[in-house]
């Protein structure tokens, strides 16, 4: 069964929030910094593992970010708050919103 928390990290004023299988893995991850809560990423465990094996992990790690690398049962100095599955998937969509749109300014920019 999933479940899903947040944790905030002061030292580098970051809200982490976590969407997390029965087995502790990250499924999908977001991070807002600073007090304007500003998406630094938004990803999923699956999108980054197709990636990975499409060939385009870069890409996608330039627009969304990754996900923990090891289960939540092995992490030390977090405090969690619960979520309920509504309040996780509002700032799942927010913050999935403003990596793309921070992509499609990065690659106007390019141009």
């Amino acid at each position: 069964m999933r479940h899903w928390f947040r944790s905030y990290w002061a030292e580098d004023d970051i809200w982490f929030y976590f969407e997390v299988d029965a087995d502790g893995w990250v499924a999908r991850q977001v991070e807002l910094q600073g007090p304007l809560e500003r998406p630094l990423a938004a990803a999923s465990l699956a999108e980054w593992q197709a990636a990975q094996q499409a060939g385009t992990l870069a890409g996608y790690e330039a627009t969304f970010g990754a996900t923990a690398e090891i289960p939540v049962q092995e992490w030390e100095g977090h405090k969690p708050h619960d979520l309920t599955l509504q309040e996780f998937e509002t700032v799942w969509l927010t913050a999935r919103a403003a990596c793309r749109a921070r992509a499609r300014n990065r690659s106007t920019d390019e141009e």
